[in-house]
């Protein structure tokens, strides 16, 4: 198991909740709260230990989000493809994907993951400056990699039946159903 997979394992990822989260607003009310996040992670700094219950709250929103939405009637928006492409990704070893999208998850997961460093840096520094910037570039860095993942989903619709159906809005399908059957994707 790799860190894509470890993540979304910990966060309980099965595929209604992809289904779910592969919703527009699913995705859109996720960026849209980072900076809400932010303030929260700096509210005990400002009101002390009253901010705990902010964090807990925002911890909260990350994992009920992506089970808010229905699972949208496509899988054709921008951000229905990136979510898509993220799962794409993390099935990478039974259906193989181009190298240059590896590269590409693996150097913006990694930019967002050493700008996260230099937040937790600035938040030690007590530098909301510094902080900001750092949470900024991580997020940055997180919106390229769901826009390679959206390409990668155009790349792949046709290399496996269930990233089709995906597109198509079809939920149900699954990559492991076709293995299953003992079928080649």
């Amino acid at each position: 198991m790799d860190a894509f997979q470890g993540a979304a394992r910990l966060i309980g990822m099965d595929d209604a909740v992809w289904a779910k989260h592969a919703h527009p607003l699913s995705v859109w009310s996720r960026m849209l709260a980072a900076p809400v996040i932010f303030l929260c992670l700096w509210s005990p700094v400002w009101i002390g230990w009253y901010g705990a219950g902010l964090i807990a709250m925002a911890l909260v929103w990350m994992w009920i989000n992506p089970r808010l939405c229905p699972p949208p009637k496509t899988g054709r928006s921008w951000a229905s493809k990136g979510v898509i492409g993220e799962r794409i990704f993390i099935n990478r070893k039974a259906v193989p994907v181009p190298e240059g999208y590896k590269r590409a998850a693996f150097l913006t997961s990694g930019l967002s993951a050493l700008f996260m460093l230099g937040f937790v840096y600035a938040y030690y520094r007590l530098d909301v400056l510094a902080a900001a910037l750092a949470w900024h570039g991580s997020a940055v860095a997180k919106y390229w990699f769901v826009d390679r993942m959206a390409m990668l989903t155009d790349t792949m619709a046709d290399a496996h039946p269930a990233y089709a159906a995906w597109l198509a809005g079809d939920w149900s399908a699954t990559p492991e159903d076709e293995a299953a059957s003992g079928e080649s994707p």
